[in-house]
C-alpha cells in the first residue's frame, strides 16, 4: 500500500485549507489523514462529533491544524455553520471533499420512498449543499472540490437503485460545477471507488461470496485499500492535477469492467 509521504512531497499541500465530509470514519477519514500527511490544514465534519474527535487528534499529531465542525450536509444551515467555522478557525478554504453518504441493501420494490430519499439527500443534495456554500471561498484563490462517488451506477448493481441513482446524479452534478465554475478557478472532480478493504461499506454489504467473486473477477485480484484511494485523492486535490476538472477517476482495480455482480446479492 502507497506510503503518502515517499509518494509525495510533504510539503504538498502546506499552506492550504481543507474540509473533508464525513472525514471522521471509512475512506474520508484516510483522505483526511493523507491530506495532513502532505501538510494540508484539515477541517473534517460528520453529523455525529463522536466520530470526529479521535480522528481530530491523529490529524493535528501530523503537524498540521485539524478541527471538528458537526453538521448535517441536508440542512443548508447546518451546512453554513460548517463551512463557517472551518473558514474562522483556519483561516481560509482551498478543498472540499465531499464525503458524507449514506447506504443500505434493498431491493427496488421493497424500498420505502423514504429510503430512497434519504440517500438522495445525504449523497446528491449534501454535495451540491456543501458545494455551493463553499463556492465563494474557494474561488477567492482557486480551489478544488473533490466528490466521492462510487461504480454502482456504472452497472445494474443489485440492490443499489437508491444509492446508485445518487451516485449518477452526483457524476452529472460534477460535470456540470466544473463547466460553471471552471471560468472561476474552481475544478471539480470526482472520485469513484469500488469496495474498498476495512471500510463499513464492505463489511455492511459484500458477504463471503462477493468477497469471492470481487477476487475472481478483478483484473488485479483483489479490493483497494484505504490508502490507495486517499494517494488517489492527494493527485486530484495537487498542483499534479491543474488541467483536470470534469474527470471522474475509477479506482477500483478494473472490477467494474467485468462484473456489476460482485456485491453480495440481498435475499428475495
Amino acid at each position: 500500500m502507497p506510503d503518502i509521504r515517499r509518494v509525495f512531497v510533504p510539503s504538498l499541500l502546506a499552506g492550504r485549507v481543507a474540509l473533508v465530509t464525513g472525514g471522521g470514519t471509512g475512506i474520508c477519514r484516510g483522505i483526511a489523514l493523507a491530506l495532513a500527511a502532505v501538510g494540508c490544514d484539515v477541517a473534517i465534519s460528520s453529523r455525529r462529533p463522536e466520530h470526529l474527535e479521535p480522528t481530530v487528534a491523529e490529524l493535528a499529531s501530523l503537524g498540521v491544524r485539524a478541527c471538528a465542525a458537526a453538521g448535517d450536509v441536508r440542512r443548508p444551515d447546518e451546512v453554513a455553520a460548517v463551512v463557517g467555522q472551518t473558514v474562522e478557525t483556519l483561516g481560509r478554504l482551498d478543498i472540499l471533499v465531499n464525503g458524507a453518504a449514506g447506504n443500505f441493501i434493498a431491493r427496488a420494490d421493497q424500498l420505502s420512498p423514504n429510503g430512497f430519499g434519504t440517500v438522495v439527500d445525504i449523497d446528491l443534495k449534501g454535495t451540491f449543499n456543501m458545494s455551493r456554500e463553499a463556492f465563494p471561498h474557494l474561488r477567492e484563490r482557486g480551489g478544488v472540490i473533490l466528490n466521492i462517488s462510487a461504480t454502482l451506477q456504472l452497472l445494474g448493481t443489485v440492490g443499489q437503485s437508491h444509492a446508485a441513482a445518487a451516485k449518477a446524479g452526483v457524476d452529472s452534478l460534477t460535470r456540470t460545477l466544473a463547466a460553471e465554475w471552471g471560468p472561476s478557478g474552481v475544478r471539480v472532480n470526482g472520485l469513484a471507488p469500488g469496495p474498498v478493504d476495512g471500510t463499513e461499506g464492505v463489511r455492511r454489504l459484500v458477504d463471503a461470496e462477493g468477497r469471492s467473486a470481487i477476487a475472481q473477477q478483478c483484473p488485479l485480484g483483489r479490493m483497494a485499500a484505504i490508502d490507495e484511494v486517499a494517494a488517489a485523492a492527494v493527485f486530484l486535490c495537487s498542483e499534479a492535477s491543474t488541467f483536470i476538472t470534469g474527470a471522474t477517476l475509477v479506482i477500483d482495480g478494473g472490477l467494474w469492467l467485468r462484473s456489476g455482480s460482485a456485491l453480495g446479492t440481498p435475499p428475495t
